[in-house]
């Protein structure tokens, strides 16, 4: 489902008070916020934080009855659904496998920290080596060179998403 960016996990935890205020736990099995632990290089120091991998997404497994349904729709700070029409469309196994072999714990350290010396441009394809979202490839938006970031559109679940990533973390996107 889809929140507000930077509420992942307040939905989650609203979620799941009312799942048990109204006893529906037998309809859900799992509510996941996919994330990780990293270790960042700010100047000098390192700055432990929790990055999350979909911003604005969170991952419900459930029985989807209209009662849970309806509970899930009535959260604050939902904002919609993956879906197709009115009704939630379920992300697939092989996906949801694919995401969450992202969600191992990785830590930084300082020797791997390699600043490139690579430039890109906006309209640049690009594929995402490492990171949170490893495997993508995408079209460069924005260029913010000082803080070597690139924010790039990708494809998740068909729908494009702006994501942000350091300079070390793609390279040019090879045509098929």
């Amino acid at each position: 489902m889809n929140t507000f960016s930077g509420y992942e996990n307040t939905v989650k935890k609203s979620l799941e008070d009312r799942i048990k205020k109204n006893e529906l736990e037998e309809c859900f099995e799992d509510i996941l916020v996919p994330s990780e632990q990293v270790i960042e290089q700010r100047g000098k120091r390192q700055v432990k934080q929790t990055r999350k991998f979909f911003p604005g997404y969170i991952f419900v497994r459930m029985r989807l009855t209209k009662p849970a349904w309806h509970l899930v729709k009535n959260t604050p700070k939902v904002s919609g659904f993956l879906s197709s029409g009115k009704t939630p469309k379920p992300v697939s196994q092989r996906e949801m496998d694919r995401m969450l072999g992202k969600t191992e714990p990785k830590q930084v350290t300082e020797e791997e920290v390699v600043v490139p010396d690579i430039d890109y441009s906006v309209g640049d394809q690009v594929r995402v080596k490492s990171g949170a979202f490893a495997n993508f490839s995408g079209e460069v938006e924005e260029v913010n060179t000082e803080k070597r970031k690139i924010k790039l559109s990708v494809s998740i679940f068909g729908r494009p998403t702006r994501v942000e990533v350091d300079f070390s973390e793609v390279e040019p996107d090879s045509p098929s």
